[in-house]
């Protein structure tokens, strides 16, 4: 039980008795407002892609195409290039990463960028919108947000997923991600600065919308606000051992829309 000052509906001189679930609702309230700040003082917003906007991978599994990129370094005699933990990864970034670790810019990691770049342009067909993300961009984007997407995945497959979804416009040219110059990848934040640049932006008024620990840490390298997207509890508890705090994380963008129609 905690005691706070009150002058009036008190009990016992100068105090009022606080339940914990009183502490509780104010904890929550308060969360909710910040919440609701970080949403709607956000003038210049930075999207990550695979996950925020939609799943990339829903039906062309990222799984075999990490484990495509491993049978194509064994049959080029490469299989002890690789660990076994990167050999058995379920993000085919992980070897793409370990590759350019051991032969920076290379042709073989130039080689391997351009495939993977193939094979995310061919997940595109297939991907599944995340909910609400369609209706949030085209919000945002309308009460006058400027936007950019700065991605890990290659930026010819966002910029094409964004083509068959119609949001083109709401982004313009600012679509950012995987070059073969790996080291620009988040958790880098060279592609949030290139963004915050090309927009003239203030990282104090942008807002970084992504829903994993690189996203998180390329955002707090450049002093951008952060709002976590977590699908589900994995999702979370990684951004939260990451040092995410928990009230910026939504499990569903819809609050996000909703605090962005009441402000309009």
């Amino acid at each position: 039980m905690v005691q706070r000052p009150l002058g009036n509906h008190h009990v016992g001189p100068d105090t009022l008795l606080v339940t914990p679930d009183t502490a509780q609702t104010e904890l929550v309230t308060a969360e909710t407002e910040n919440l609701r700040e970080l949403i709607t003082r956000a003038r210049y917003v930075l999207f990550d892609f695979d996950g925020p906007i939609c799943r990339l991978f829903a039906g062309y599994s990222a799984t075999l195409i990490a484990e495509e990129l491993v049978k194509w370094l064994d049959s080029h005699g490469l299989k002890g290039l690789l660990t076994e933990e990167e050999r058995t990864a379920l993000d085919p970034h992980v070897p793409l990463h370990a590759v350019n670790r051991r032969h920076p810019g290379s042709d073989l990691v130039v080689g391997l960028e351009k495939w993977l770049t193939e094979q995310e342009l061919k997940a595109v067909p297939t991907a599944w919108p995340t909910e609400y993300a369609d209706a949030l961009i085209r919000t945002w984007n309308a009460v006058g947000a400027r936007l950019a997407v700065t991605t890990n995945n290659s930026p010819r497959a966002a910029t094409r997923y964004l083509s068959s979804r119609g949001l083109t416009e709401c982004f313009g040219p600012y679509v950012y991600g995987r070059t073969q110059n790996l080291h620009w990848m988040k958790p880098d934040p060279h592609w949030l600065h290139h963004a915050l640049n090309a927009m003239g932006a203030d990282p104090s008024t942008s807002l970084m919308v992504g829903d994993s620990p690189p996203d998180y840490l390329a955002a707090r390298e450049a002093g951008i606000p952060f709002l976590g997207f977590a699908r589900n509890e994995r999702k979370l508890k990684e951004l939260v051992d990451a040092g995410a705090a928990e009230w910026c994380i939504v499990g569903s963008l819809k609050p996000v829309l909703d605090h962005l129609w009441d402000q309009a």
